[in-house]
């Protein structure tokens, strides 16, 4: 099982080349390879999915029955903005242009592990998704998370 975590600045080259730092590469899965799936998501970020992890998302949207309306627009929303992708040599993934602007990505990212997945932001958009409030983050830890 992919484990990842903490936040890292990141380059985006020309190409929209992105380079995964070495902790979050540490921690694929080798089952997954170099193959990896970014998907746009719901905040204006972009996911990126150990193969292994995507599997277990496509098979609960997959099985949705394609006779109910809501659960079709869902999956098409949610197939349109994936993408599979890999790793070139140097530990970089081609970031597809429609993707590149759907997360108002540039020169500049914040790769952020989020426990099966990792997250990539433009850094403005991520710091507008951040709890400034230490009394906030505790009352929401507080809800979700006490017993």
């Amino acid at each position: 099982m992919a484990f990842f975590t903490s936040e890292y600045e990141c380059k985006i080259d020309a190409k929209g080349r992105l380079a995964l730092p070495a902790k979050i590469k540490a921690s694929l899965p080798e089952t997954s390879g170099n193959e990896l799936v970014v998907r746009r998501g719901f905040e204006p970020c972009l996911i990126l999915y150990p193969m292994i992890e995507y599997k277990k998302i496509y098979s609960k949207i997959a099985g949705l029955s394609e006779f109910n309306e809501e659960y079709r627009k869902l999956q098409r929303n949610f197939f349109r903005g994936s993408s599979t992708v890999e790793l070139d040599s140097a530990g970089r993934l081609l970031i597809p242009k429609l993707m590149m602007g759907y997360a108002h990505l540039e020169k500049d990212a914040i790769v952020v592990g989020m426990g099966n997945k990792v997250e990539i932001w433009n850094p403005e958009q991520y710091n507008n998704h951040l709890i400034d409030d230490p009394d906030e983050f505790s009352k929401l830890a507080q809800k979700y998370l006490d017993e």
